[in-house]
C-alpha cells in the first residue's frame, strides 16, 4: 500500500477520531485562535503601553511571533498526532500493524508526514493572519521549513515515552517549560544563547530571528534546525519499535 492509498484510507478515520475526542478537537483551532488574539490584541496593547509608560512593544514582536507561531504550531500538530498514536498504542493497533499488509514503518511515515504538512501550511496562514509584520515569503518559508521537523519529533516523543494519554498529558506539562525556554534567547547576549541550543525548539526560532534581522549566515542554523530534530525523532522511533516488539 503506497502513501497516497494510506492517506485516502486513514485520513477520514483520523478526522473522525479527532472530532469525537473533546480533548483533541479544540487543539486544531488553537493556532488560528492565537493568531487572531495577536492581530486584535497586541496592537491596542502596544498603543496603550506606549501612551501610559513610554514602553515600545514593537521591537519584541519577533519574540511574540516566534512563540505563538514558530514554536506553538508544530507542537500543537505534533501533540495531536502523538495522542492519536498513544490511542493506537494503548488499544493494540500499532502491534497489530506488524502482521498487516501495511508495514509499520510506512504507517509511521504517514503519521509524521501529516503534522509536517499541517505545520508548513499553517505557518503560511498564521503570519499574515497575525498581522504584526508585513508578509515576506522568504521569511515565512524559512520559518515554516525550520519549524516543520518539530511536529514529528513531538509526536514520536509522546508515542515513545508515554504509555497512554494520561501519561502523555503529564509528559506535556513536565516538558512544556523546558521546550519554551529557548524563547529566552531573544533577550540574552549571543555568547550565551547557544547554550539553549541543546533544546531542539531553539533552532527554528533562531532561524526566524536571523531571517527577520537579515543575517546572512542564518542558514547554518537552518541545517541544525532540520538535522537535529530528525536525529532525535529517529532515536525515538527506534524506541517505539522496541516497545512494540516486547
Amino acid at each position: 500500500m503506497n502513501i497516497a492509498a494510506v492517506v485516502r484510507t486513514l485520513g477520514p478515520i483520523d478526522v473522525r477520531n479527532v472530532y469525537r475526542d473533546s480533548a483533541l478537537k479544540w487543539m486544531v483551532f488553537l493556532p488560528v485562535l492565537s493568531a487572531l488574539v495577536l492581530r486584535f490584541g497586541i496592537p491596542p496593547l502596544t498603543r496603550r503601553l506606549l501612551f501610559t509608560s513610554g514602553f515600545d512593544l514593537v521591537p519584541y514582536y519577533p519574540a511574540i511571533l516566534a512563540y505563538f507561531i514558530v514554536f506553538t504550531t508544530p507542537l500543537v500538530f505534533g501533540v495531536l498526532v502523538g495522542f492519536l498514536l498513544l490511542d493506537e498504542k494503548d488499544d493494540g493497533t500499532l502491534t497489530a500493524l506488524q502482521v498487516s499488509p501495511l508495514p509499520l514503518n510506512r504507517y509511521l511515515a504517514y503519521r509524521v508526514a501529516i503534522p509536517i504538512a499541517l505545520t508548513v501550511g499553517m505557518v503560511f496562514l498564521l503570519f499574515p493572519l497575525a498581522g504584526l509584520d508585513r508578509f515576506r515569503p522568504t521569511l515565512v518559508a524559512g520559518a515554516a521549513v525550520a519549524a516543520a521537523p518539530q511536529a514529528p519529533l513531538s509526536a514520536l516523543f509522546l508515542a515513545a515515552l508515554a504509555s497512554n494519554k494520561v501519561q502523555g498529558f503529564a509528559l506535556m506539562k513536565v516538558t512544556g517549560v523546558v521546550l519554551a525556554a529557548p524563547l529566552l534567547a531573544f533577550f540574552l547576549d549571543s555568547r550565551w544563547e547557544l547554550l539553549l541550543g541543546i533544546v531542539p525548539t531553539y533552532w527554528p526560532m533562531r532561524v526566524y530571528w536571523g531571517l527577520e534581522a537579515g543575517e546572512s549566515g542564518v542558514w547554518w542554523a537552518m541545517v541544525i534546525a532540520l538535522a537535529y530534530p530528525c536525529l532525535l525523532a529517529a532515536l525515538l522511533a527506534q524506541r517505539l519499535y522496541r516497545s512494540l516488539h516486547r
